[in-house]
């Protein structure tokens, strides 16, 4: 401390968010899943570029057709296929969990990078979202294991950054942060079910005729 004090110098508190071991496992486990089928959609992207009639396993009826998808101006809204951001941000999140699970300990500006971006990937899947629904009219099951682990991983890493002081909150907002923490199942749990009431009403017309 008294070398601290003689350069001036300020240290940043080292800061490590989430409910422990759980957040971590939930970091891995998600950043897994969404590199994983970010990888996917990679490796599907470039075998349609060299070969626009590329069978995919995944066209699997009219609605299900992450070939239509993928093949959409929506797929690349940033020039080039949107799967090349998912294979550097749930990386990102991997080893970050990683991290935490072999003892690492992350200062603040770190988790605000990562609420950064885990903000900007909630926005963009659900611009995708829309997009899938209302103007492709067609479903990519990858793409939808990304939607489910990006709203995770936005809800549970603003949930850890709220509760540990990441991001401050007044007095009269704590008792809250505490009740989000304790039943933190609630909000995804009700996020999952409009996303899934709006794609069985967007293709009811093609659900009820498997019924």
């Amino acid at each position: 401390m008294s070398a601290a004090l003689a350069t001036g110098a300020r240290q940043e508190p080292v800061t490590r968010p989430g409910p422990g071991r759980a957040f971590a496992w939930l970091l891995v486990v998600a950043g897994a899943l969404g590199l994983a089928a970010s990888a996917i959609l990679t490796i599907d992207k470039f075998e349609l570029l060299k070969n626009p009639h590329t069978a995919l396993n995944c066209n699997i009826n009219p609605v299900i057709a992450c070939g239509s998808v993928m093949t959409s101006h929506q797929a690349s809204a940033f020039g080039f296929p949107n799967s090349l951001l998912g294979l550097v941000g749930f990386a990102v999140v991997l080893a970050t969990g990683a991290g935490m699970l072999a003892g690492a300990r992350y200062r603040r500006w770190y988790w605000l990078g990562l609420q950064l971006g885990t903000t900007l990937g909630l926005a963009l899947i659900h611009w995708l979202i829309s997009q899938s629904l209302y103007s492709i009219g067609a479903l990519c099951p990858y793409c939808m294991v990304v939607w489910t682990v990006t709203i995770a991983l936005f809800w549970y890493t603003t949930l850890a950054n709220l509760r540990t002081g990441v991001i401050p909150v007044g007095e009269r907002l704590k008792p809250v942060v505490r009740e989000l923490n304790r039943y933190h199942w609630v909000v995804p749990v009700l996020w999952y079910a409009v996303i899934a009431l709006m794609i069985l009403g967007r293709f009811w017309y093609y659900w009820k005729t498997l019924l």
